[in-house]
């Protein structure tokens, strides 16, 4: 596989910030996620590249050992090791120490011999050595209405279709690990796992704190002085709420478990708030007028 420039991936220099790094990978993600590009398999491997040069990127002692190691700096752990504590096989059976024969500038082939390089005593010992694949992170945008329902949803992972079902009252922020759907292993070892952080957008209506949900709720001046009816829209539909006469502005109300499912525990809902906003009437005509100046004056 030839080695990707995570940098250049992201279209950032070796300088940028963390900050920088986020900004450009959510700027990316956007632009080829395969929902926006579900027949582009150009699109699918880009957004596969963004998302595992933000997972390293992203990530202080990642990006570090990136920076030192290149395409191998996922076994800089192995190598550091092996430099300071193991010993080449020598013809009479003893043994050099490695920081004999390595210097800093001379891993790459040390990683030749380890990962598929000539057949020497030591690549034949090392063969065996298996090696845990890299973990991928990626994130799921969906919406707040998506997120009251358990459903599933397809990601695109190295140009693999994974199918996942997401559990109603996932939270935005929340990370899910899918176990085995990382970076392939080295020489036998497990596959790395699959990290997928929530992305929920605002919805125009409700807004989500925990399990409660809160909207607002516009009430004519009439029905706020003498009480009445309104329509409420809920997640599950809209349900008639009783106003209470003389309401004032600003007024809330709960209606207890018709909030935000929570999360995987069937059944329970936390609570919908309704925040009454009271709406001045405008376009009077005189004869209205009239009749408000007469109820000031009682």
């Amino acid at each position: 596989m030839a080695f990707i420039d995570y940098y250049k991936v992201l279209g950032v220099d070796k300088s940028a910030s963390t900050d920088d790094i986020k900004k450009a990978y959510r700027k990316l993600a956007r632009k080829y996620h395969p929902d926006l590009n579900p027949n582009d398999q150009n699109a699918h491997k880009t957004f596969q590249q963004i998302n595992e040069a933000n997972e390293v990127l992203s990530d202080p002692e990642k990006r570090k050992k990136y920076d030192q190691y290149g395409e191998n700096w996922q076994h800089a752990e192995e190598y550091e090791k092996a430099r300071a504590s193991q010993s080449y096989a020598g013809a009479g059976g003893g043994g050099a120490d490695f920081s004999q024969h390595f210097d800093d500038d001379d891993f790459s082939d040390f990683f030749q011999s380890m990962f598929g390089g000539s057949g020497g005593s030591t690549s034949r010992r090392s063969g065996n050595i298996k090696f845990r694949g890299q973990d991928y992170n990626a994130e799921m945008h969906i919406n707040l209405r998506d997120a009251a329902k358990t459903h599933q949803h397809t990601l695109t992972v190295n140009g693999k279709n994974i199918r996942i079902t997401v559990p109603a009252g996932i939270a935005n922020g929340q990370v899910i690990k899918l176990k085995g759907h990382g970076g392939p292993g080295v020489n036998g070892g497990p596959a790395g796992d699959l990290y997928i952080t929530f992305v929920i957008a605002e919805d125009p209506v409700f807004k989500r704190v925990d399990n409660d949900l809160y909207v607002n709720i516009d009430l004519d001046l009439y029905t706020a002085v003498l009480g009445g009816e309104v329509m409420v829209d809920t997640m599950d539909g809209k349900v008639k709420l009783k106003v209470k006469p003389e309401t004032q502005n600003g007024t809330r109300t709960k209606l207890k478990g018709k909030g935000f499912p929570v999360y995987k525990k069937e059944g329970e809902h936390g609570d919908l708030i309704v925040t009454f906003t009271i709406k001045i009437p405008t376009g009077l005509t005189d004869q209205q007028k009239e009749l408000f100046k007469r109820l000031a004056a009682l």
